[in-house]
């Protein structure tokens, strides 16, 4: 009489490894979403930093502008200027500065790389097997 020892533990029906490959390549995506995620939100938030160093300079720039204008153009009247005169060389001045702040922020902005490098790394490599 044969008898048929019972499969081994380790010795699972198709069905079996299907259902966990499946759910393991469900687990994955759900990873490298997390992590695209995580990259994203990073990027976000030196976006964000820089941004409020734009607006900061813009700010400055205009508060420098309002109380430097004023005394500035009083002072170079009472050396001999033209009112005008002195109100055009302050103008330019202060100007000048808040053009250097924007351009700064602008700089660093425009540096920002929001691909979520980390992810498509990962990605690659699996699709390479």
């Amino acid at each position: 009489m044969l008898t048929t020892a019972p499969p081994a533990q380790d010795e699972r029906s198709l069905g079996d490894l299907l259902k966990e490959l499946t759910q393991e390549i469900l687990t994955l995506v759900r990873q490298e979403l997390t992590l695209a995620r995580t990259e994203i939100t990073h990027k976000a938030a030196n976006i964000g930093k820089n941004v409020g160093l734009l607006a900061a300079g813009a700010l400055i720039g205009n508060a420098g502008a309002l109380a430097l204008v004023a005394a500035v153009i009083l002072l170079l009247a009472q050396a001999g200027l033209p009112y005008w005169a002195s109100a055009l060389i302050v103008g330019a001045v202060i100007a000048l500065i808040g053009v250097v702040l924007v351009m700064k922020a602008i700089s660093a902005l425009k540096s920002e790389d929001l691909t979520p490098r980390q992810t498509l790394q990962t990605l690659q490599e699996i699709k390479n097997g």
